[in-house]
């Protein structure tokens, strides 16, 4: 029985299972060192390390539970989650081309804009309502690249990763799977065929709000991996001891805050889904959501703790809903222990593709019928 894998909860809870031999101690502690001493006949202490920009201890430690959670091969961790997605595209050369949905991140789909306009790549969007235009997209010029966002902030379309990643093959194209909503704890694209799985890691990996970080998980250390490792040991974007210990310290309590925020959320879509005063509350746990059979298909123990709620009353109306809410805190961000609430298409500015009358919810483990009051109040104004 000791040879089968732990279940995620075990994993994280013991975060590598950590003892110190000489003290005792189960927390690792924080090593800042940045480089490594040699013996008197020049050779390293430990073979493996040299330098802190690509041989951090802490980052390890990390890196070695998400790759357990993802059941991948190997893991890399960043300065932040833009740092990730941005090496792993920059693993590209001229002339190739990436596939991505027209409804993402939002920093990452304008820097993808102007990244691959100024270095000759060629990018396509796709619906991610619409799997037809997904195919169509991807087979109309050779594809290197398909990138699926899932569930897709903000409206929470839900992609099939295994229809995705059977696509993205059958072209000599590999699957990138951004799962930062969905978390390990939900869904694991590699086990349905992802190649490449992204986390914003400040999000629910580390769920406090207070760790920028980002991650990047591969199915194979290929060639692309390869490229991806070198551009981040040659550009340094790295993740400090620190930080990468408040990571490791945030991801012990991940698999109890997923498990509140998923039914807070649930509780918080089944109340207003008929509410006075709402036009449409996007959430994939909702059976009218237009995914959510693939949603109930690739994803476990949940369907996330991020909604949108869409108001009558248009773009007005809703950031006045928005500036009478109490117990949610008006901020960028998502997946920590305390609920957020942004008006996206005011956020992102012209040329967004988000409707003006959406309010997007990060919801936190509060008691959830003090949210429920909230959203009430305001909406009755």
């Amino acid at each position: 029985m000791m040879g089968k894998k732990n279940k995620a909860e075990t994993i994280l809870a013991q975060a590598g299972h950590y003892l110190d031999k000489a003290t005792g101690s189960v927390v690792p502690p924080i090593q800042p060192s940045t480089t490594f001493a040699r013996d008197e006949q020049g050779a390293l202490y430990d073979a493996n390390r040299i330098y802190a920009r690509d041989q951090s201890v802490n980052a390890e430690m990390v890196e070695a539970v998400i790759c357990e959670l993802e059941s991948g091969e190997a893991c890399k961790l960043f300065a932040s989650g833009m740092a990730a997605a941005t090496a792993l595209v920059q693993t590209l050369r001229p002339g190739e081309r990436i596939v991505a949905p027209k409804v993402m991140y939002w920093s990452l789909r304008a820097w993808l804009i102007s990244f691959c306009q100024d270095w000759g790549i060629e990018l396509a969007f796709y619906d991610p309502c619409d799997e037809v235009d997904m195919a169509q997209v991807v087979h109309a010029s050779p594809t290197h690249l398909l990138w699926v966002e899932t569930p897709a902030n903000p409206t929470w379309e839900v992609v099939d990763i295994a229809k995705a990643a059977e696509l993205a093959h059958s072209v000599g194209a590999q699957l990138v799977t951004d799962s930062t909503v969905s978390t390990p704890l939900l869904t694991r694209p590699l086990e349905l065929g992802a190649d490449y799985v992204f986390h914003s890691a400040t999000k629910y990996l580390n769920g406090h709000s207070d760790v920028v970080a980002g991650a990047v998980i591969t199915a194979k250390q290929d060639t692309r991996w390869e490229r991806l490792c070198k551009i981040r040991a040659q550009q340094g974007g790295i993740l400090g001891p620190f930080e990468s210990w408040l990571l490791l310290r945030g991801m012990r309590t991940m698999h109890i805050r997923v498990e509140r925020a998923c039914y807070n959320a649930m509780e918080i879509a089944r109340h207003f889904a008929d509410y006075p005063g709402v036009l449409e509350v996007l959430y994939p746990g909702l059976v009218s959501h237009p995914n959510h059979e693939t949603a109930v298909k690739q994803m476990s123990g949940g369907f996330g703790g991020m909604l949108s709620i869409r108001f009558d009353g248009g773009r007005e109306q809703t950031a006045q809903i928005m500036g009478r809410l109490k117990r949610f805190v008006r901020a960028t961000s998502l997946g920590g222990v305390e609920s957020l609430v942004e008006h996206r298409a005011l956020v992102e500015g012209e040329g967004s593709p988000v409707p003006d009358d959406l309010l997007r919810f990060s919801i936190g483990i509060e008691a959830v019928q003090d949210l429920i009051e909230d959203l009430e109040q305001a909406i009755k104004g």
